[in-house]
């Protein structure tokens, strides 16, 4: 195996935990000010001298750790606190940061990341490092915490956040929504949404929400109408749905892709047309809830083990609601990939091209071709015990070759190989 280097290493610390966020947040529409207070339970994992989050351009008025105000720094994204005493080991404490500001989205390879403002609203789309635009944090996808969500906004808004609403209360300020969720979640994942929207439930097998534009309600309905026949085919597939329930937001922009959030998906404007034209994207969105937000990669090499999972749920998804089959998709996209360039390593792609549709493609390949190898007998077991051995935790592409070997009638280190770290385009079985 190749010798691996962090991707982002400017984001987050492993020298403590998070094991619980609570966020107390203030958002005025017209002026795009947010106000918060981030109550944050932390665990060293190693002595500390001094605390360090990910924190984008905001005003911090005071920080404190177990109700003691403490001495800090605040720049070039990093808030820096020096506790009054060294922070032992397996020991909690409580950190509470009071900031005010103008969001930011954070800077990267791929644009602005995080909060963004829209026509008449504000979503946060933060994959991978744009969390701190809007809280402190530790950004790191391998810190997984629960959360609480607390979003004041004007009336005439809905505020979507991940988890179950637990209340809802109006008062001359505006409205304020309280979100809970109880599985872990990492940074990136968290999502607020602003909008104007209509809510429907679609039936299945856990509740399914709708939040869309009034005048996109008959094209929604329509093309997320089988989506709780989705949700039956990948449980069946990859186990049980990991959470309480599943929450779509399309919002009344259009969005370059859809964004993918701990237990809820957000899709554009374009995304709608009344015709399921974007099916696929509602089959891929759904399979991150398995693959990216139960099972969560430790590093942002591992991406593969996301993205190119969600590519194959579309082509199981086609196979099992009577379109094309999943090896006639292999097939044509074998032939598209065979005549790009030969430099990508799958499960070491590089930090600017975790998004390169070769990951996902080439990812969907590799499992077919394990499907192909196993027989559908063995490899659809190994993915249900895989998302059951790893739900809600961290995964890596080692554990992931470990597991699949135990389903084999002979090694796979070489068939593992060639697909994962060999940059050229393996044969199709």
């Amino acid at each position: 195996m190749s010798v691996h280097h962090p991707y982002f290493p400017e984001h987050g610390d492993e020298s403590y935990r998070v094991d619980h966020y609570d966020l107390t947040l203030d958002y005025r529409m017209a002026s795009n000010r947010l106000g918060g207070v981030a109550r944050l339970t932390v665990t060293a994992v190693e002595p500390l001298d001094r605390l360090t989050l990910d924190l984008g351009v905001f005003r911090v008025t005071q920080v404190l750790i177990d109700g003691e105000r403490l001495p800090y720094t605040h720049r070039d994204g990093k808030l820096r606190i020096t506790p009054g005493r060294s922070l032992p080991p397996g020991e909690p404490v409580t950190v509470e940061v009071r900031y005010a500001g103008t969001p930011r989205p954070v800077r990267s390879h791929w644009g602005g990341l995080g909060w963004e403002e829209l026509t008449d609203g504000a979503l946060v789309a933060s994959q991978p490092t744009g969390a701190p635009s809007w809280f402190p944090c530790n950004d790191r996808p391998g810190d997984k915490a629960t959360y609480r969500i607390s979003v004041t906004a004007a009336a005439a808004y809905q505020v979507i956040a991940n988890g179950h609403l637990v209340s809802k209360r109006r008062a001359a300020s505006g409205t304020t929504w309280v979100y809970e969720q109880d599985e872990p979640m990492a940074t990136y994942l968290v999502g607020v949404q602003i909008g104007r929207y209509q809510r429907a439930e679609l039936p299945g097998p856990v509740p399914q929400h709708l939040a869309h534009p009034a005048r996109l309600a008959a094209q929604v309905r329509y093309d997320f109408g089988r989506q709780a026949q989705m949700l039956a085919v990948f449980t069946e597939r990859f186990g049980p749905y990991p959470f309480r329930e599943y929450t779509v937001v399309v919002v009344d922009d259009e969005l370059e892709i859809p964004i993918e959030a701990h237990g809820m998906s957000v899709f554009g404007a374009n995304h709608v047309d009344g015709r399921r034209r974007y099916e696929r994207l509602v089959a891929h969105e759904l399979a991150h809830q398995w693959y990216g937000n139960s099972l969560t990669l430790a590093d942002w090499r591992d991406i593969w083990l996301h993205e190119g999972f969600a590519a194959y749920a579309e082509w199981l998804w086609s196979e099992d609601s009577g379109g094309e089959h999943a090896h006639e998709h292999a097939q044509r996209w074998h032939r598209r990939l065979a005549a790009m360039p030969q430099d990508l390593v799958l499960a070491d792609p590089g930090p600017d091209r975790i998004f390169d549709d070769r990951v996902y493609k080439r990812g969907a390949l590799a499992l077919h071709a394990l499907r192909r190898t196993l027989g559908d007998g063995a490899f659809f077991p190994m993915l249900r015990d895989w998302t059951a051995g790893h739900r809600h935790g961290v995964v890596s592409t080692d554990a992931f070759a470990d597991h699949v070997q135990r389903y084999a009638t002979r090694p796979l280190d070489t068939f593992l190989w060639t697909w994962l770290y060999d940059s050229r385009l393996p044969f199709l079985p």
